[in-house]
């Protein structure tokens, strides 16, 4: 494992999540003052996803060709130039706008990292590489929403889009100069040929991590919306207080995500996907009938401990899934775009039920959809656990198949 290459991984991911938490407090209740419906709400949220969803597989398949860092500084240097846009933004168009172009954004960065991560690591040991990348990832999320909820409530809300830009434009200037220059990674060193994106998703197991993760962030994308709305409406939490809520939630997987990782190298990891799934089930069901804020952080916390299995498991099983397939970059992104799918399509229904219904029957309905898919996916991965070789009992798969 190459320490300083993943440190510097590492620090793209921090600096990317915590600029993109730093304004998740804010734009719920920015876009509501400035006059947005639910479903406006939702669509400022879910449109970040559409264009990460549709260019990751891009993105992913082409990093297997031109290599990762490329793509890891632009990324950020877009962020950076949309934090800019965010600072004179005035109107709801204008946020949803920026959001489509965060998105372009974030599908150059994340599966790029996750995949020269996942290169770097060794044989038996995804899950605790890939543990350590979740941390940054995760604290990023984490303490953006801290970040921006004080910024905003002692400086105001364009102080905290500032904020953000300067932190994205750090990440771009320090990945720039201490990444290792692009002609001595591994994918430019071996050229090896990155097998079809269409021959990958056609694979049971690939595709069971992709529903898995779609059905994760479909409850997550539901929670990060209007869990914010829900605080302030009802229980009357202030911006400080709300980001906190949302940190808990990311900054528990954060700290768990290492010794989740380390334990996904020693145990089946689809058993472990799947207790995770069950943790976000009942998560949402405690939210769909939520009456105090005890209530509310207990949830929060159970959710932060589903996520850390689920993150940990998932991730060290692309990994595998990429170095046997010779496409890492790939695989990342498909997992990746699962997320994105389900960013898009939870706080999208989930604010049409706002309008129509109330918002905790959206909780119940996401956590119904989550039990399904989670055995959906268990099945499909069982091709996993079929065939095994002399590495430490890690699951060596089928030669790819060419339709």
């Amino acid at each position: 494992m190459n320490i300083r290459i993943l440190v510097f991984l590492s620090i793209a991911n921090i600096v990317a999540t915590l600029g993109q938490g730093l304004v998740v407090p804010l734009l719920p209740g920015y876009a509501h003052d400035l006059g947005a419906s639910g479903f406006t709400i939702g669509l400022i949220f879910g449109v970040f996803s559409v264009s990460r969803s549709v260019l990751l597989p891009y993105f992913g398949w082409l990093s297997d060709i031109k290599g990762r860092k490329m793509f890891i500084t632009a990324g950020l240097l877009f962020y950076f130039l949309t934090s800019i846009a965010y600072y004179y933004s005035q109107h709801v168009n204008a946020l949803i706008l920026i959001r489509f172009l965060q998105g372009i954004a974030a599908a150059m960065i994340v599966p790029s990292s996750q995949a020269y991560a996942g290169e770097i690591s060794p044989v038996g040991k995804e899950g605790t590489t890939m543990g350590i990348l979740n941390v940054a990832f995760y604290a990023g999320l984490g303490l953006g929403p801290i970040m921006g909820g004080l910024i905003k409530d002692h400086f105001g809300i364009r102080a905290s889009f500032a904020s953000m830009g300067l932190v994205c434009l750090a990440g771009f200037i320090l990945c720039q100069l201490f990444l290792p220059p692009q002609k001595e990674e591994r994918t430019c060193r071996t050229r090896e040929k990155p097998e079809n994106l269409g021959h990958l998703i056609r694979r049971p197991v690939i595709l069971g991590l992709f529903l898995n993760r779609f059905s994760q962030i479909l409850c997550i994308g539901i929670l990060w919306t209007f869990m914010p709305l829900l605080a302030a409406l009802e229980f009357h939490l202030s911006s400080s207080m709300i980001g906190v809520m949302i940190s808990l939630m990311v900054l528990i997987t954060a700290l768990l995500t290492p010794l989740t990782g380390m334990l996904s190298d020693r145990v089946n990891k689809r058993m472990m996907m799947f207790a995770g799934s069950i943790l976000v089930v009942i998560t949402m069901l405690l939210f769909a009938g939520l009456d105090s804020v005890p209530g509310m952080l207990a949830a929060t916390a159970l959710s932060g401990l589903g996520g850390a299995l689920l993150t940990s498991s998932t991730t060290a099983m692309a990994a595998v899934l990429g170095r046997r397939y010779h496409s890492m970059g790939s695989v990342m992104s498909l997992q990746i775009q699962g997320h994105s799918l389900g960013m898009f399509i939870g706080p999208m229904l989930a604010g049409i039920i706002m309008d129509f219904f109330d918002i905790r029957v959206a909780f119940g309905g996401a956590a119904a959809v989550m039990l399904v898919l989670s055995v959906v996916s268990l099945l499909l991965t069982r091709e996993y656990d079929d065939f095994k070789n002399g590495d430490g009992g890690e699951p060596l798969l089928t030669p790819p198949q060419h339709f």
